[in-house]
């Protein structure tokens, strides 16, 4: 299985083309890895984007991101607004 993960752009290195394109410092909420805009070439700093593989796929709206982050903690079991009170309604 595949699977592409937002990440909100922090910097782009400007003048680094390379064989892969410009190459940006992506932030996945706290892990901070370097990927290619190659597929993105209007990307900028503060976008946010889709990256698989190296590669941003394409870029996101805010909301979308936020909402894809959600989805994937649901499916890996964790709590999607852990700030949130758990509404708890067991009888004790």
């Amino acid at each position: 299985m595949c699977l592409a993960v937002p990440g909100r752009i922090l910097a782009v290195r400007e003048g680094a083309e390379s064989a892969i394109g410009r190459i940006a410092t992506i932030d996945f909420q706290g892990s901070r890895v370097e990927a290619s805009l190659a597929m993105t070439p209007d990307a900028a700093e503060g976008d946010w984007v889709l990256v698989h593989a190296g590669f941003a796929l394409t870029v996101l709206d805010e909301e979308e991101a936020l909402e894809t982050y959600a989805s994937l903690r649901i499916a890996l079991g964790d709590d999607p607004a852990p700030e949130e009170p758990a509404n708890d309604t067991r009888e004790p």
